[in-house]
């Protein structure tokens, strides 16, 4: 599984990555954390507000720090499909 935090180095970027490095520890999956502070990215994903972050390819969210129940719920049903 690949995620990708775009915008890492602001306050809420900082507290998501290691919300992330939590979660990945615990998962069954292998998954791999990308940082990324570059425009190319926020223009592909078309992220406004950051951190955003993409699971997968795949916006998930953008400007917030979702709780580790939402990621992981959001993880799950994307290993399924």
């Amino acid at each position: 599984m690949n995620i990708k935090i775009i915008g890492s180095n602001c306050s809420n970027g900082i507290k998501l990555r290691k919300l992330l490095l939590k979660i990945a520890n615990n998962y069954d999956e292998d998954v791999e954390i990308e940082l990324k502070d570059d425009q190319e990215s926020l223009k592909k994903y078309n992220i406004k507000n950051i951190p955003g972050l993409v699971i997968n390819g795949k916006k998930f969210s953008e400007g917030n720090v979702p709780s580790d129940r939402e990621i992981i719920k959001f993880m799950k049903s994307y290993t399924i499909n």
